[in-house]
């Protein structure tokens, strides 16, 4: 199925610098696996993977054409989206530091359905899949056959790009072990997410 689509090569690359490029995605993930570790961010790498594909297979499949045309829409998924993130952000900036270490207990984090979500109400990303649709998947009687495969490409491309963001994270607990250095990362991490929401805002 991948063999048959001529501009597989490139899209691959698009869907590579998409995924490896910061965003509020990889700063959570980012600081998901410090404070948590690896394994306990699996959920939120895949649930952020899925939903991005999930939405370039139905953005192929006629799902969410008319959103480009619905800007009272747009506005709300975005408002929508940048209050989740505040919050998510004002959740990090404010985690107390007394919870992280392999004994702890579990505190409240994302998961996998909440990371999905994310990429629902992100009208970007529904532009983006609108974009990628239009240029990679073609037309004619194979055209659903290329967005699955082009929804599978990018789901595999952008799961190993993520998983670099949680290792950095957890790469980064080894120099966080005081509370004083965990707490200034947690609110470097809220601020960079903070950032990340509102300039799409401007962008």
């Amino acid at each position: 199925m991948l063999s048959t689509i001529p501009n597989l090569l490139p899209f691959a690359l698009f869907a590579f610098v998409a995924s490896i490029t910061p965003g509020p995605n990889n700063i959570l993930v980012l600081s998901n696996s410090a404070r948590h570790g690896l394994t306990a961010t699996l959920p939120i790498i895949l649930g952020a993977c899925a939903g991005t594909a999930l939405i370039v297979l139905l953005v192929g499949s006629g799902v969410g054409q008319s959103l480009s045309d619905l800007p009272r829409v747009q506005t709300a998924m975005q408002l929508l989206g940048i209050a989740w993130l505040s919050y998510l952000a004002w959740q990090i900036f404010n985690a107390p530091v007394d919870d992280i270490g392999a004994g702890s207990a579990p505190s409240r984090r994302l998961g996998l359905l909440g990371a999905a979500s994310l990429q629902v109400i992100n009208p970007k990303v529904w532009l983006v899949a609108l974009a990628v649709v239009g240029v990679f998947a073609g037309q004619g009687a194979e055209r659903q056959l290329h967005v699955t495969a082009l929804s599978l490409v990018l789901f595999l491309v952008s799961l190993p790009c993520v998983g670099l963001w949680a290792m950095l994270g957890v790469g980064s607990a080894r120099l966080l072990r005081s509370p004083v250095a965990m707490r200034r990362f947690n609110r470097c991490m809220a601020l960079l997410l903070l950032a990340s929401a509102w300039l799409s805002v401007l962008a």
